[in-house]
């Protein structure tokens, strides 16, 4: 599959097969998201891998129970929670801002690497959510997460058991604007 092929056929699957994926499978997508560009090369995002039914069943419970998102995380197989090395992305090693964006750009790098993770996963086989709505107080404190890091995104990860058509796309025309 090339590249345009792959970005044009992607979609986010909110239902997934019980079929495990290996670790092994799992680690070589991280490693090729891992070649993502970031602010100077930081390399700033992080991947917590849960695979433990019992795990995500908590973390669905506890932390996506007002949202759609607990009943997509319990029943893929895999929920990847990325997160961000904190105070890195968008600045100078003195700690000043680099960029009028400030901290909001290790966002953006996060944001590249779960992109790329997830047409890496497609590519494999597997589809993927990135799901943005969950209490991350709580998550930091079942996952442990280390102060120095904050928690970017959930991705749900499995085998598809649907293929959504494309939803419709705003023109080129609604989307350029050639100065």
């Amino acid at each position: 599959m090339n590249t345009i092929e792959c970005i044009k056929s992607r979609r986010s699957i909110r239902a997934y097969k019980p079929d495990a994926v290996s670790r092994d499978l799992i680690t070589s997508i991280i490693e090729a998201a891992s070649f993502s560009p970031s602010w100077k090369n930081t390399q700033v995002t992080r991947y917590f891998v849960i695979d433990d039914p019992a795990l995500k069943e908590k973390i669905a419970d506890e932390c996506c129970s007002s949202n759609h998102n607990g009943g997509i995380i319990k029943q893929a197989p895999v929920l990847v929670v990325t997160a961000m090395v904190k105070s890195r992305s968008g600045y100078e090693r003195d700690g000043s801002f680099s960029t009028p964006k400030e901290k909001g750009w290790q966002m953006f790098d996060a944001g590249v690497a779960a992109q790329s993770f997830c047409l890496a996963a497609y590519e494999n086989g597997l589809g993927t959510l990135i799901m943005g709505i969950y209490d991350e107080e709580k998550l930091n404190a079942i996952l442990n997460i280390p102060d120095n890091l904050e928690i970017a995104s959930l991705i749900a990860l499995g085998y598809a058991a649907e293929e959504p058509a494309a939803p419709k796309r705003k023109t080129t025309d609604e989307l350029i604007s050639f100065i």
